[in-house]
């Protein structure tokens, strides 16, 4: 499965790989991802919420972030996935720390057609822009819109959606003119490796953006 190398790595080569094994690696060194809490309708009008942490921001001109769905193991596509496609806009909420436990419930393969939201106890909010509503404690919400799905083989599938409306709670500004976050006031976590690693993002450092040319430091 891997080479070691005299140079102290391991080395992989991903094609010579089970699926699976591919999944643990790469989900175990990316790290820490961020999480898109999703909220999506179905047909019917039912809500659906799932975390989904292979996502990010890929854009801002225009605004486009991205999820990656893998297969479900107990049905053809993911509720959040199939309902994207039918309804065509959906509502990405970041995760705050003492929505962790909500989040979770939330990630069960609940039969098709339940309401995670209920099962979580989570209190929704009208959005200004799409017809899909927010969880109202996330500190962070953004209206999406589908733009475009990839179909890159196997058994995954890439949305890439515009934002197209931002809900941030208001407390989380240093300089709301500014837009300046504080991100101790976010208190959002991420994913980490293993069937149930998490993180904060509490412990933050900070370091000044160079410009060129580079001063020496002698």
């Amino acid at each position: 499965m891997f080479e070691a190398g005299l140079d102290g790595f391991a080395h992989f080569e991903l094609a010579a790989m089970s699926k699976p094994d591919t999944y643990k690696l790469l989900a175990s060194v990316i790290l820490p991802r961020p999480i898109a809490w999703v909220v999506s309708k179905d047909e019917a009008g039912g809500v659906n919420a799932a975390p989904f942490s292979f996502f990010n921001i890929l854009s801002a001109d225009p605004p486009l972030v991205a999820i990656g769905f893998s297969k479900a193991p107990d049905r053809e596509k993911k509720d959040t996935l199939t309902n994207i496609r039918e309804h065509g806009e959906f509502v990405v909420n970041l995760v705050p720390e003492d929505l962790a436990e909500a989040m979770n419930v939330t990630a069960t393969n609940a039969p098709r057609g339940t309401d995670e939201t209920r099962l979580a106890g989570l209190k929704l909010a009208k959005c200004a822009v799409v017809d899909v509503p927010r969880i109202e404690r996330s500190p962070v919400a953004l209206e999406c819109r589908l733009y475009q799905v990839i179909e890159p083989g196997g058994s995954s599938t890439i949305v890439l959606a515009k934002v197209v409306y931002v809900h941030v709670r208001a407390n989380a500004f240093e300089d709301l003119e500014r837009l300046h976050i504080d991100p101790s006031q976010l208190r959002l976590i991420g994913r980490m490796h293993g069937g149930g690693g998490y993180c904060t993002t509490r412990d933050t450092f900070s370091i000044e953006r160079l410009s060129w040319p580079l001063e020496s430091k002698d």
